[in-house]
Formats: structure tokens, sequence, C-alpha cells
């Protein structure tokens, strides 16, 4: 009972962290080029990471792990943070946070068929009822508005899904931080090489605000986050404690709505909280 509940309040303390994210990256987007954000936040995580690996000491992975690493990389370090750049060019912060209430349905799936979870078929009318919930808001504002931007943020929560159980199922083994460092430090490579071949002309035209949203997705979004997360996740379920991503969007709409002034509407709230209510029902059944 007490590994359950330390799983559960380490995924909400992520998905606290993980709620400003799509603000973040909304407003650095605005001056940085999203290939050059994507991979700086990138390489200024990967360096913090590896500063923490060789500072604790911590062993390499096996060979075996390697594969689970690339997935790891490809998903939550490069994937992700890519296709909701690209995806906030064309779509607000408040619109695409929405999307996010999909991501426990996914990262559920790819538990079952990574992780070995087996949640009970209620769980899975709660996770389908939330997932409606925001998929049917998105169908009802219009894709026509921005068929690229909604169809990079499905993209985006595909790669992120797939990401999160891998690596949770990785962390049993290696460890929460262990892993988002590990996956960092394999990629830092072509993200540190992607960042100087993709630098801005000058940065005499970069606001503060950019590089407060640059700061923030590269120190909370893509490490600090992952180490509550991960953690999370392998301590109390992939499938269970994912579905405290459904809280999410209601974080982020509060954010997208006192920091950069967006408009959300009646109805934004009304689906946000019904997905809300969707995460107890599904926290009931989770196991």
């Amino acid at each position: 009972m007490e590994k359950s509940f330390d799983g559960w309040l380490s995924g909400f303390i992520g998905v606290l962290i993980f709620s400003g994210s799509l603000p973040a990256t909304r407003v650095a987007v605005m001056d940085f080029d999203p290939t050059f954000l994507t991979a700086a936040r990138a390489a200024i995580a990967g360096l913090l990471g590896i500063a923490m690996l060789l500072l604790f000491r911590e062993k390499r992975p096996e060979r075996s792990d390697l594969i689970s690493l690339v997935v790891v990389a490809m998903g939550v370090v490069v994937g992700f943070p890519l296709l909701t750049a690209l995806a906030l060019k064309h779509v607000t912060s408040a619109h695409s946070i929405i999307f996010v209430g999909l991501l426990p349905l996914a990262t559920a799936i790819f538990g079952v068929l990574r992780g070995g979870d087996r949640p009970r078929p209620a769980f899975w009318l709660f996770s389908c009822l939330g997932s409606a919930l925001v998929a049917g808001f998105a169908l009802a504002q219009g894709v026509t508005a921005s068929p690229v931007g909604d169809g990079l943020m499905l993209g985006a929560i595909i790669v992120c899904g797939l990401g999160y159980a891998e690596g949770a199922k990785l962390s049993r083994k290696l460890g929460g931080w262990q892993v988002i460092c590990w996956a960092l430090a394999l990629s830092l490579p072509v993200m540190l090489a992607l960042s100087f071949a993709t630098l801005p002309p000058s940065f005499a035209a970069i606001g503060s605000n950019a590089w407060i949203g640059l700061g923030y997705v590269s120190l909370f979004s893509m490490l600090i986050g992952f180490v509550f997360w991960y953690r999370g996740l392998a301590q109390g379920g992939i499938a269970a404690v994912g579905q405290l991503q459904l809280l999410q969007p209601f974080f982020g709409l509060a954010l997208a709505a006192s920091l950069l002034h967006e408009k959300v509407s009646p109805m934004m709230v009304v689906v946000t909280l019904g997905v809300v209510a969707c995460v107890f029902g599904a926290k009931k059944f989770a196991r």
C-alpha cells in the first residue's frame, strides 16, 4: 500500500511539472525554431543528465537495455518535443493541452503491450470515456481549422505513450531518474550537433519569455519531471498511474489562461472536468 501511494504521489508531482510544458513550449516557439528548441532542450538536459550519472557513479546499462533506451529517447526526448513544437505553430497551447487527455489511454495500451499490466475491464471503460471526451471536443472544434496541428499532436501522443511505458518498464531495473538520464545521454551527440546546426542567426531578437520557456522545458519538462514520473509509473503501475495524466489538461488550461492570456472556453472547462472525473473511476479498477 505504501509503495502504491508513493507511486501515485510521484506520478502526481510529475504531472504537475509536465502541465507547464505546452504553455512553455508555446512561448518558446514564438521566437525559437521548433527544431532548434527540440534539440536545445534535449542537449541541455542531456548535459545535466550525464553530470548526474557521473556524480552518483551509476553503472552503464546492459547491452540488452539499449533498444529500450532508444525507444525512450525517440519517444520522449525527440518525438514528443518535436511534434508538439511543430504543432504549436498551428494551434494554441490551450487547444493542444486537450489532446494530452489522450495520453493515459495511449500509455495504458503500451503498458499492456510492453509493461505486462493487466487492468480490469472497467478500467478500460473509464479510460476510453475520458479519451472520448477529449477526442469529441477536438472534433467539435472542427479539425479543418488546423488539420496539421491536430495531426501532429496525435502523433506526439502515440510516441509519448510508447516512451512512457517503455521507460517505466526499464525503470523497474535501472531506476526512474537513471532511465531518463541514460536516454538523454544516448541522444546527446545528435541533439548537440543539431542544436549548433539550427542556431538562430541572431539572439538579439529572442525575448526573455522565450528564454524562460526554453529553460523550463529543458530543466523541468525534460529532466526533473521524468524523475518523478518514471518512479511513479514503476511503483504504482503504468496503466494505473498513467491515468493521472487526465489531470494534466486541467492544470495546463489554468496556466494557459493565467500566463499566456489565451481564451479558455466554457466547453474546455466542462470537458476537462469530465475527463478529471474519469481518473477516479479508472484508479478504482486499475488492478
